[in-house]
């Protein structure tokens, strides 16, 4: 597997955990825990440590690297509130879900070009 499949799929699992961390508090008990505050941060800190590294690795370049992870990010918030919270977007959440796609794929526009 190359350095950006991975850098993508290391960065997602990371934005996963992170969604419940940050916003498993308002639906789960557990996730108000001391215990998992502290704890969750640290899967959540390796898996951005390796993305952030893969990524760099791969493109050589570290202005691809956040637009990357920032659309990732707010895509995968998006699907997650609206599936677990229930949160249905409003067309502003639409339109920027929508360019969180338009970033990654003029981030990753070169290797269509090719």
């Amino acid at each position: 597997m190359n350095k950006l499949l991975m850098g993508l799929l290391i960065s997602s699992i990371g934005h996963v955990i992170a969604w419940f961390h940050m916003q498993g508090q308002f639906k789960w008990e557990w996730a108000k825990s001391m215990w998992w505050i502290v704890l969750g941060g640290i899967p959540i800190s390796v898996c951005f440590f390796y993305g952030t590294r893969w990524y760099y690795e791969y493109f050589n370049n570290y202005w691809y690297v956040r637009p990357i992870g920032f659309g990732l990010g707010t895509l995968i918030f998006g699907i997650l509130t609206w599936l677990l919270l229930n949160e249905m977007p409003d067309t502003r959440t639409i339109i920027s879900l929508f360019l969180s796609v338009v970033i990654i794929i003029l981030q990753l526009s070169h290797l269509i070009i090719k």
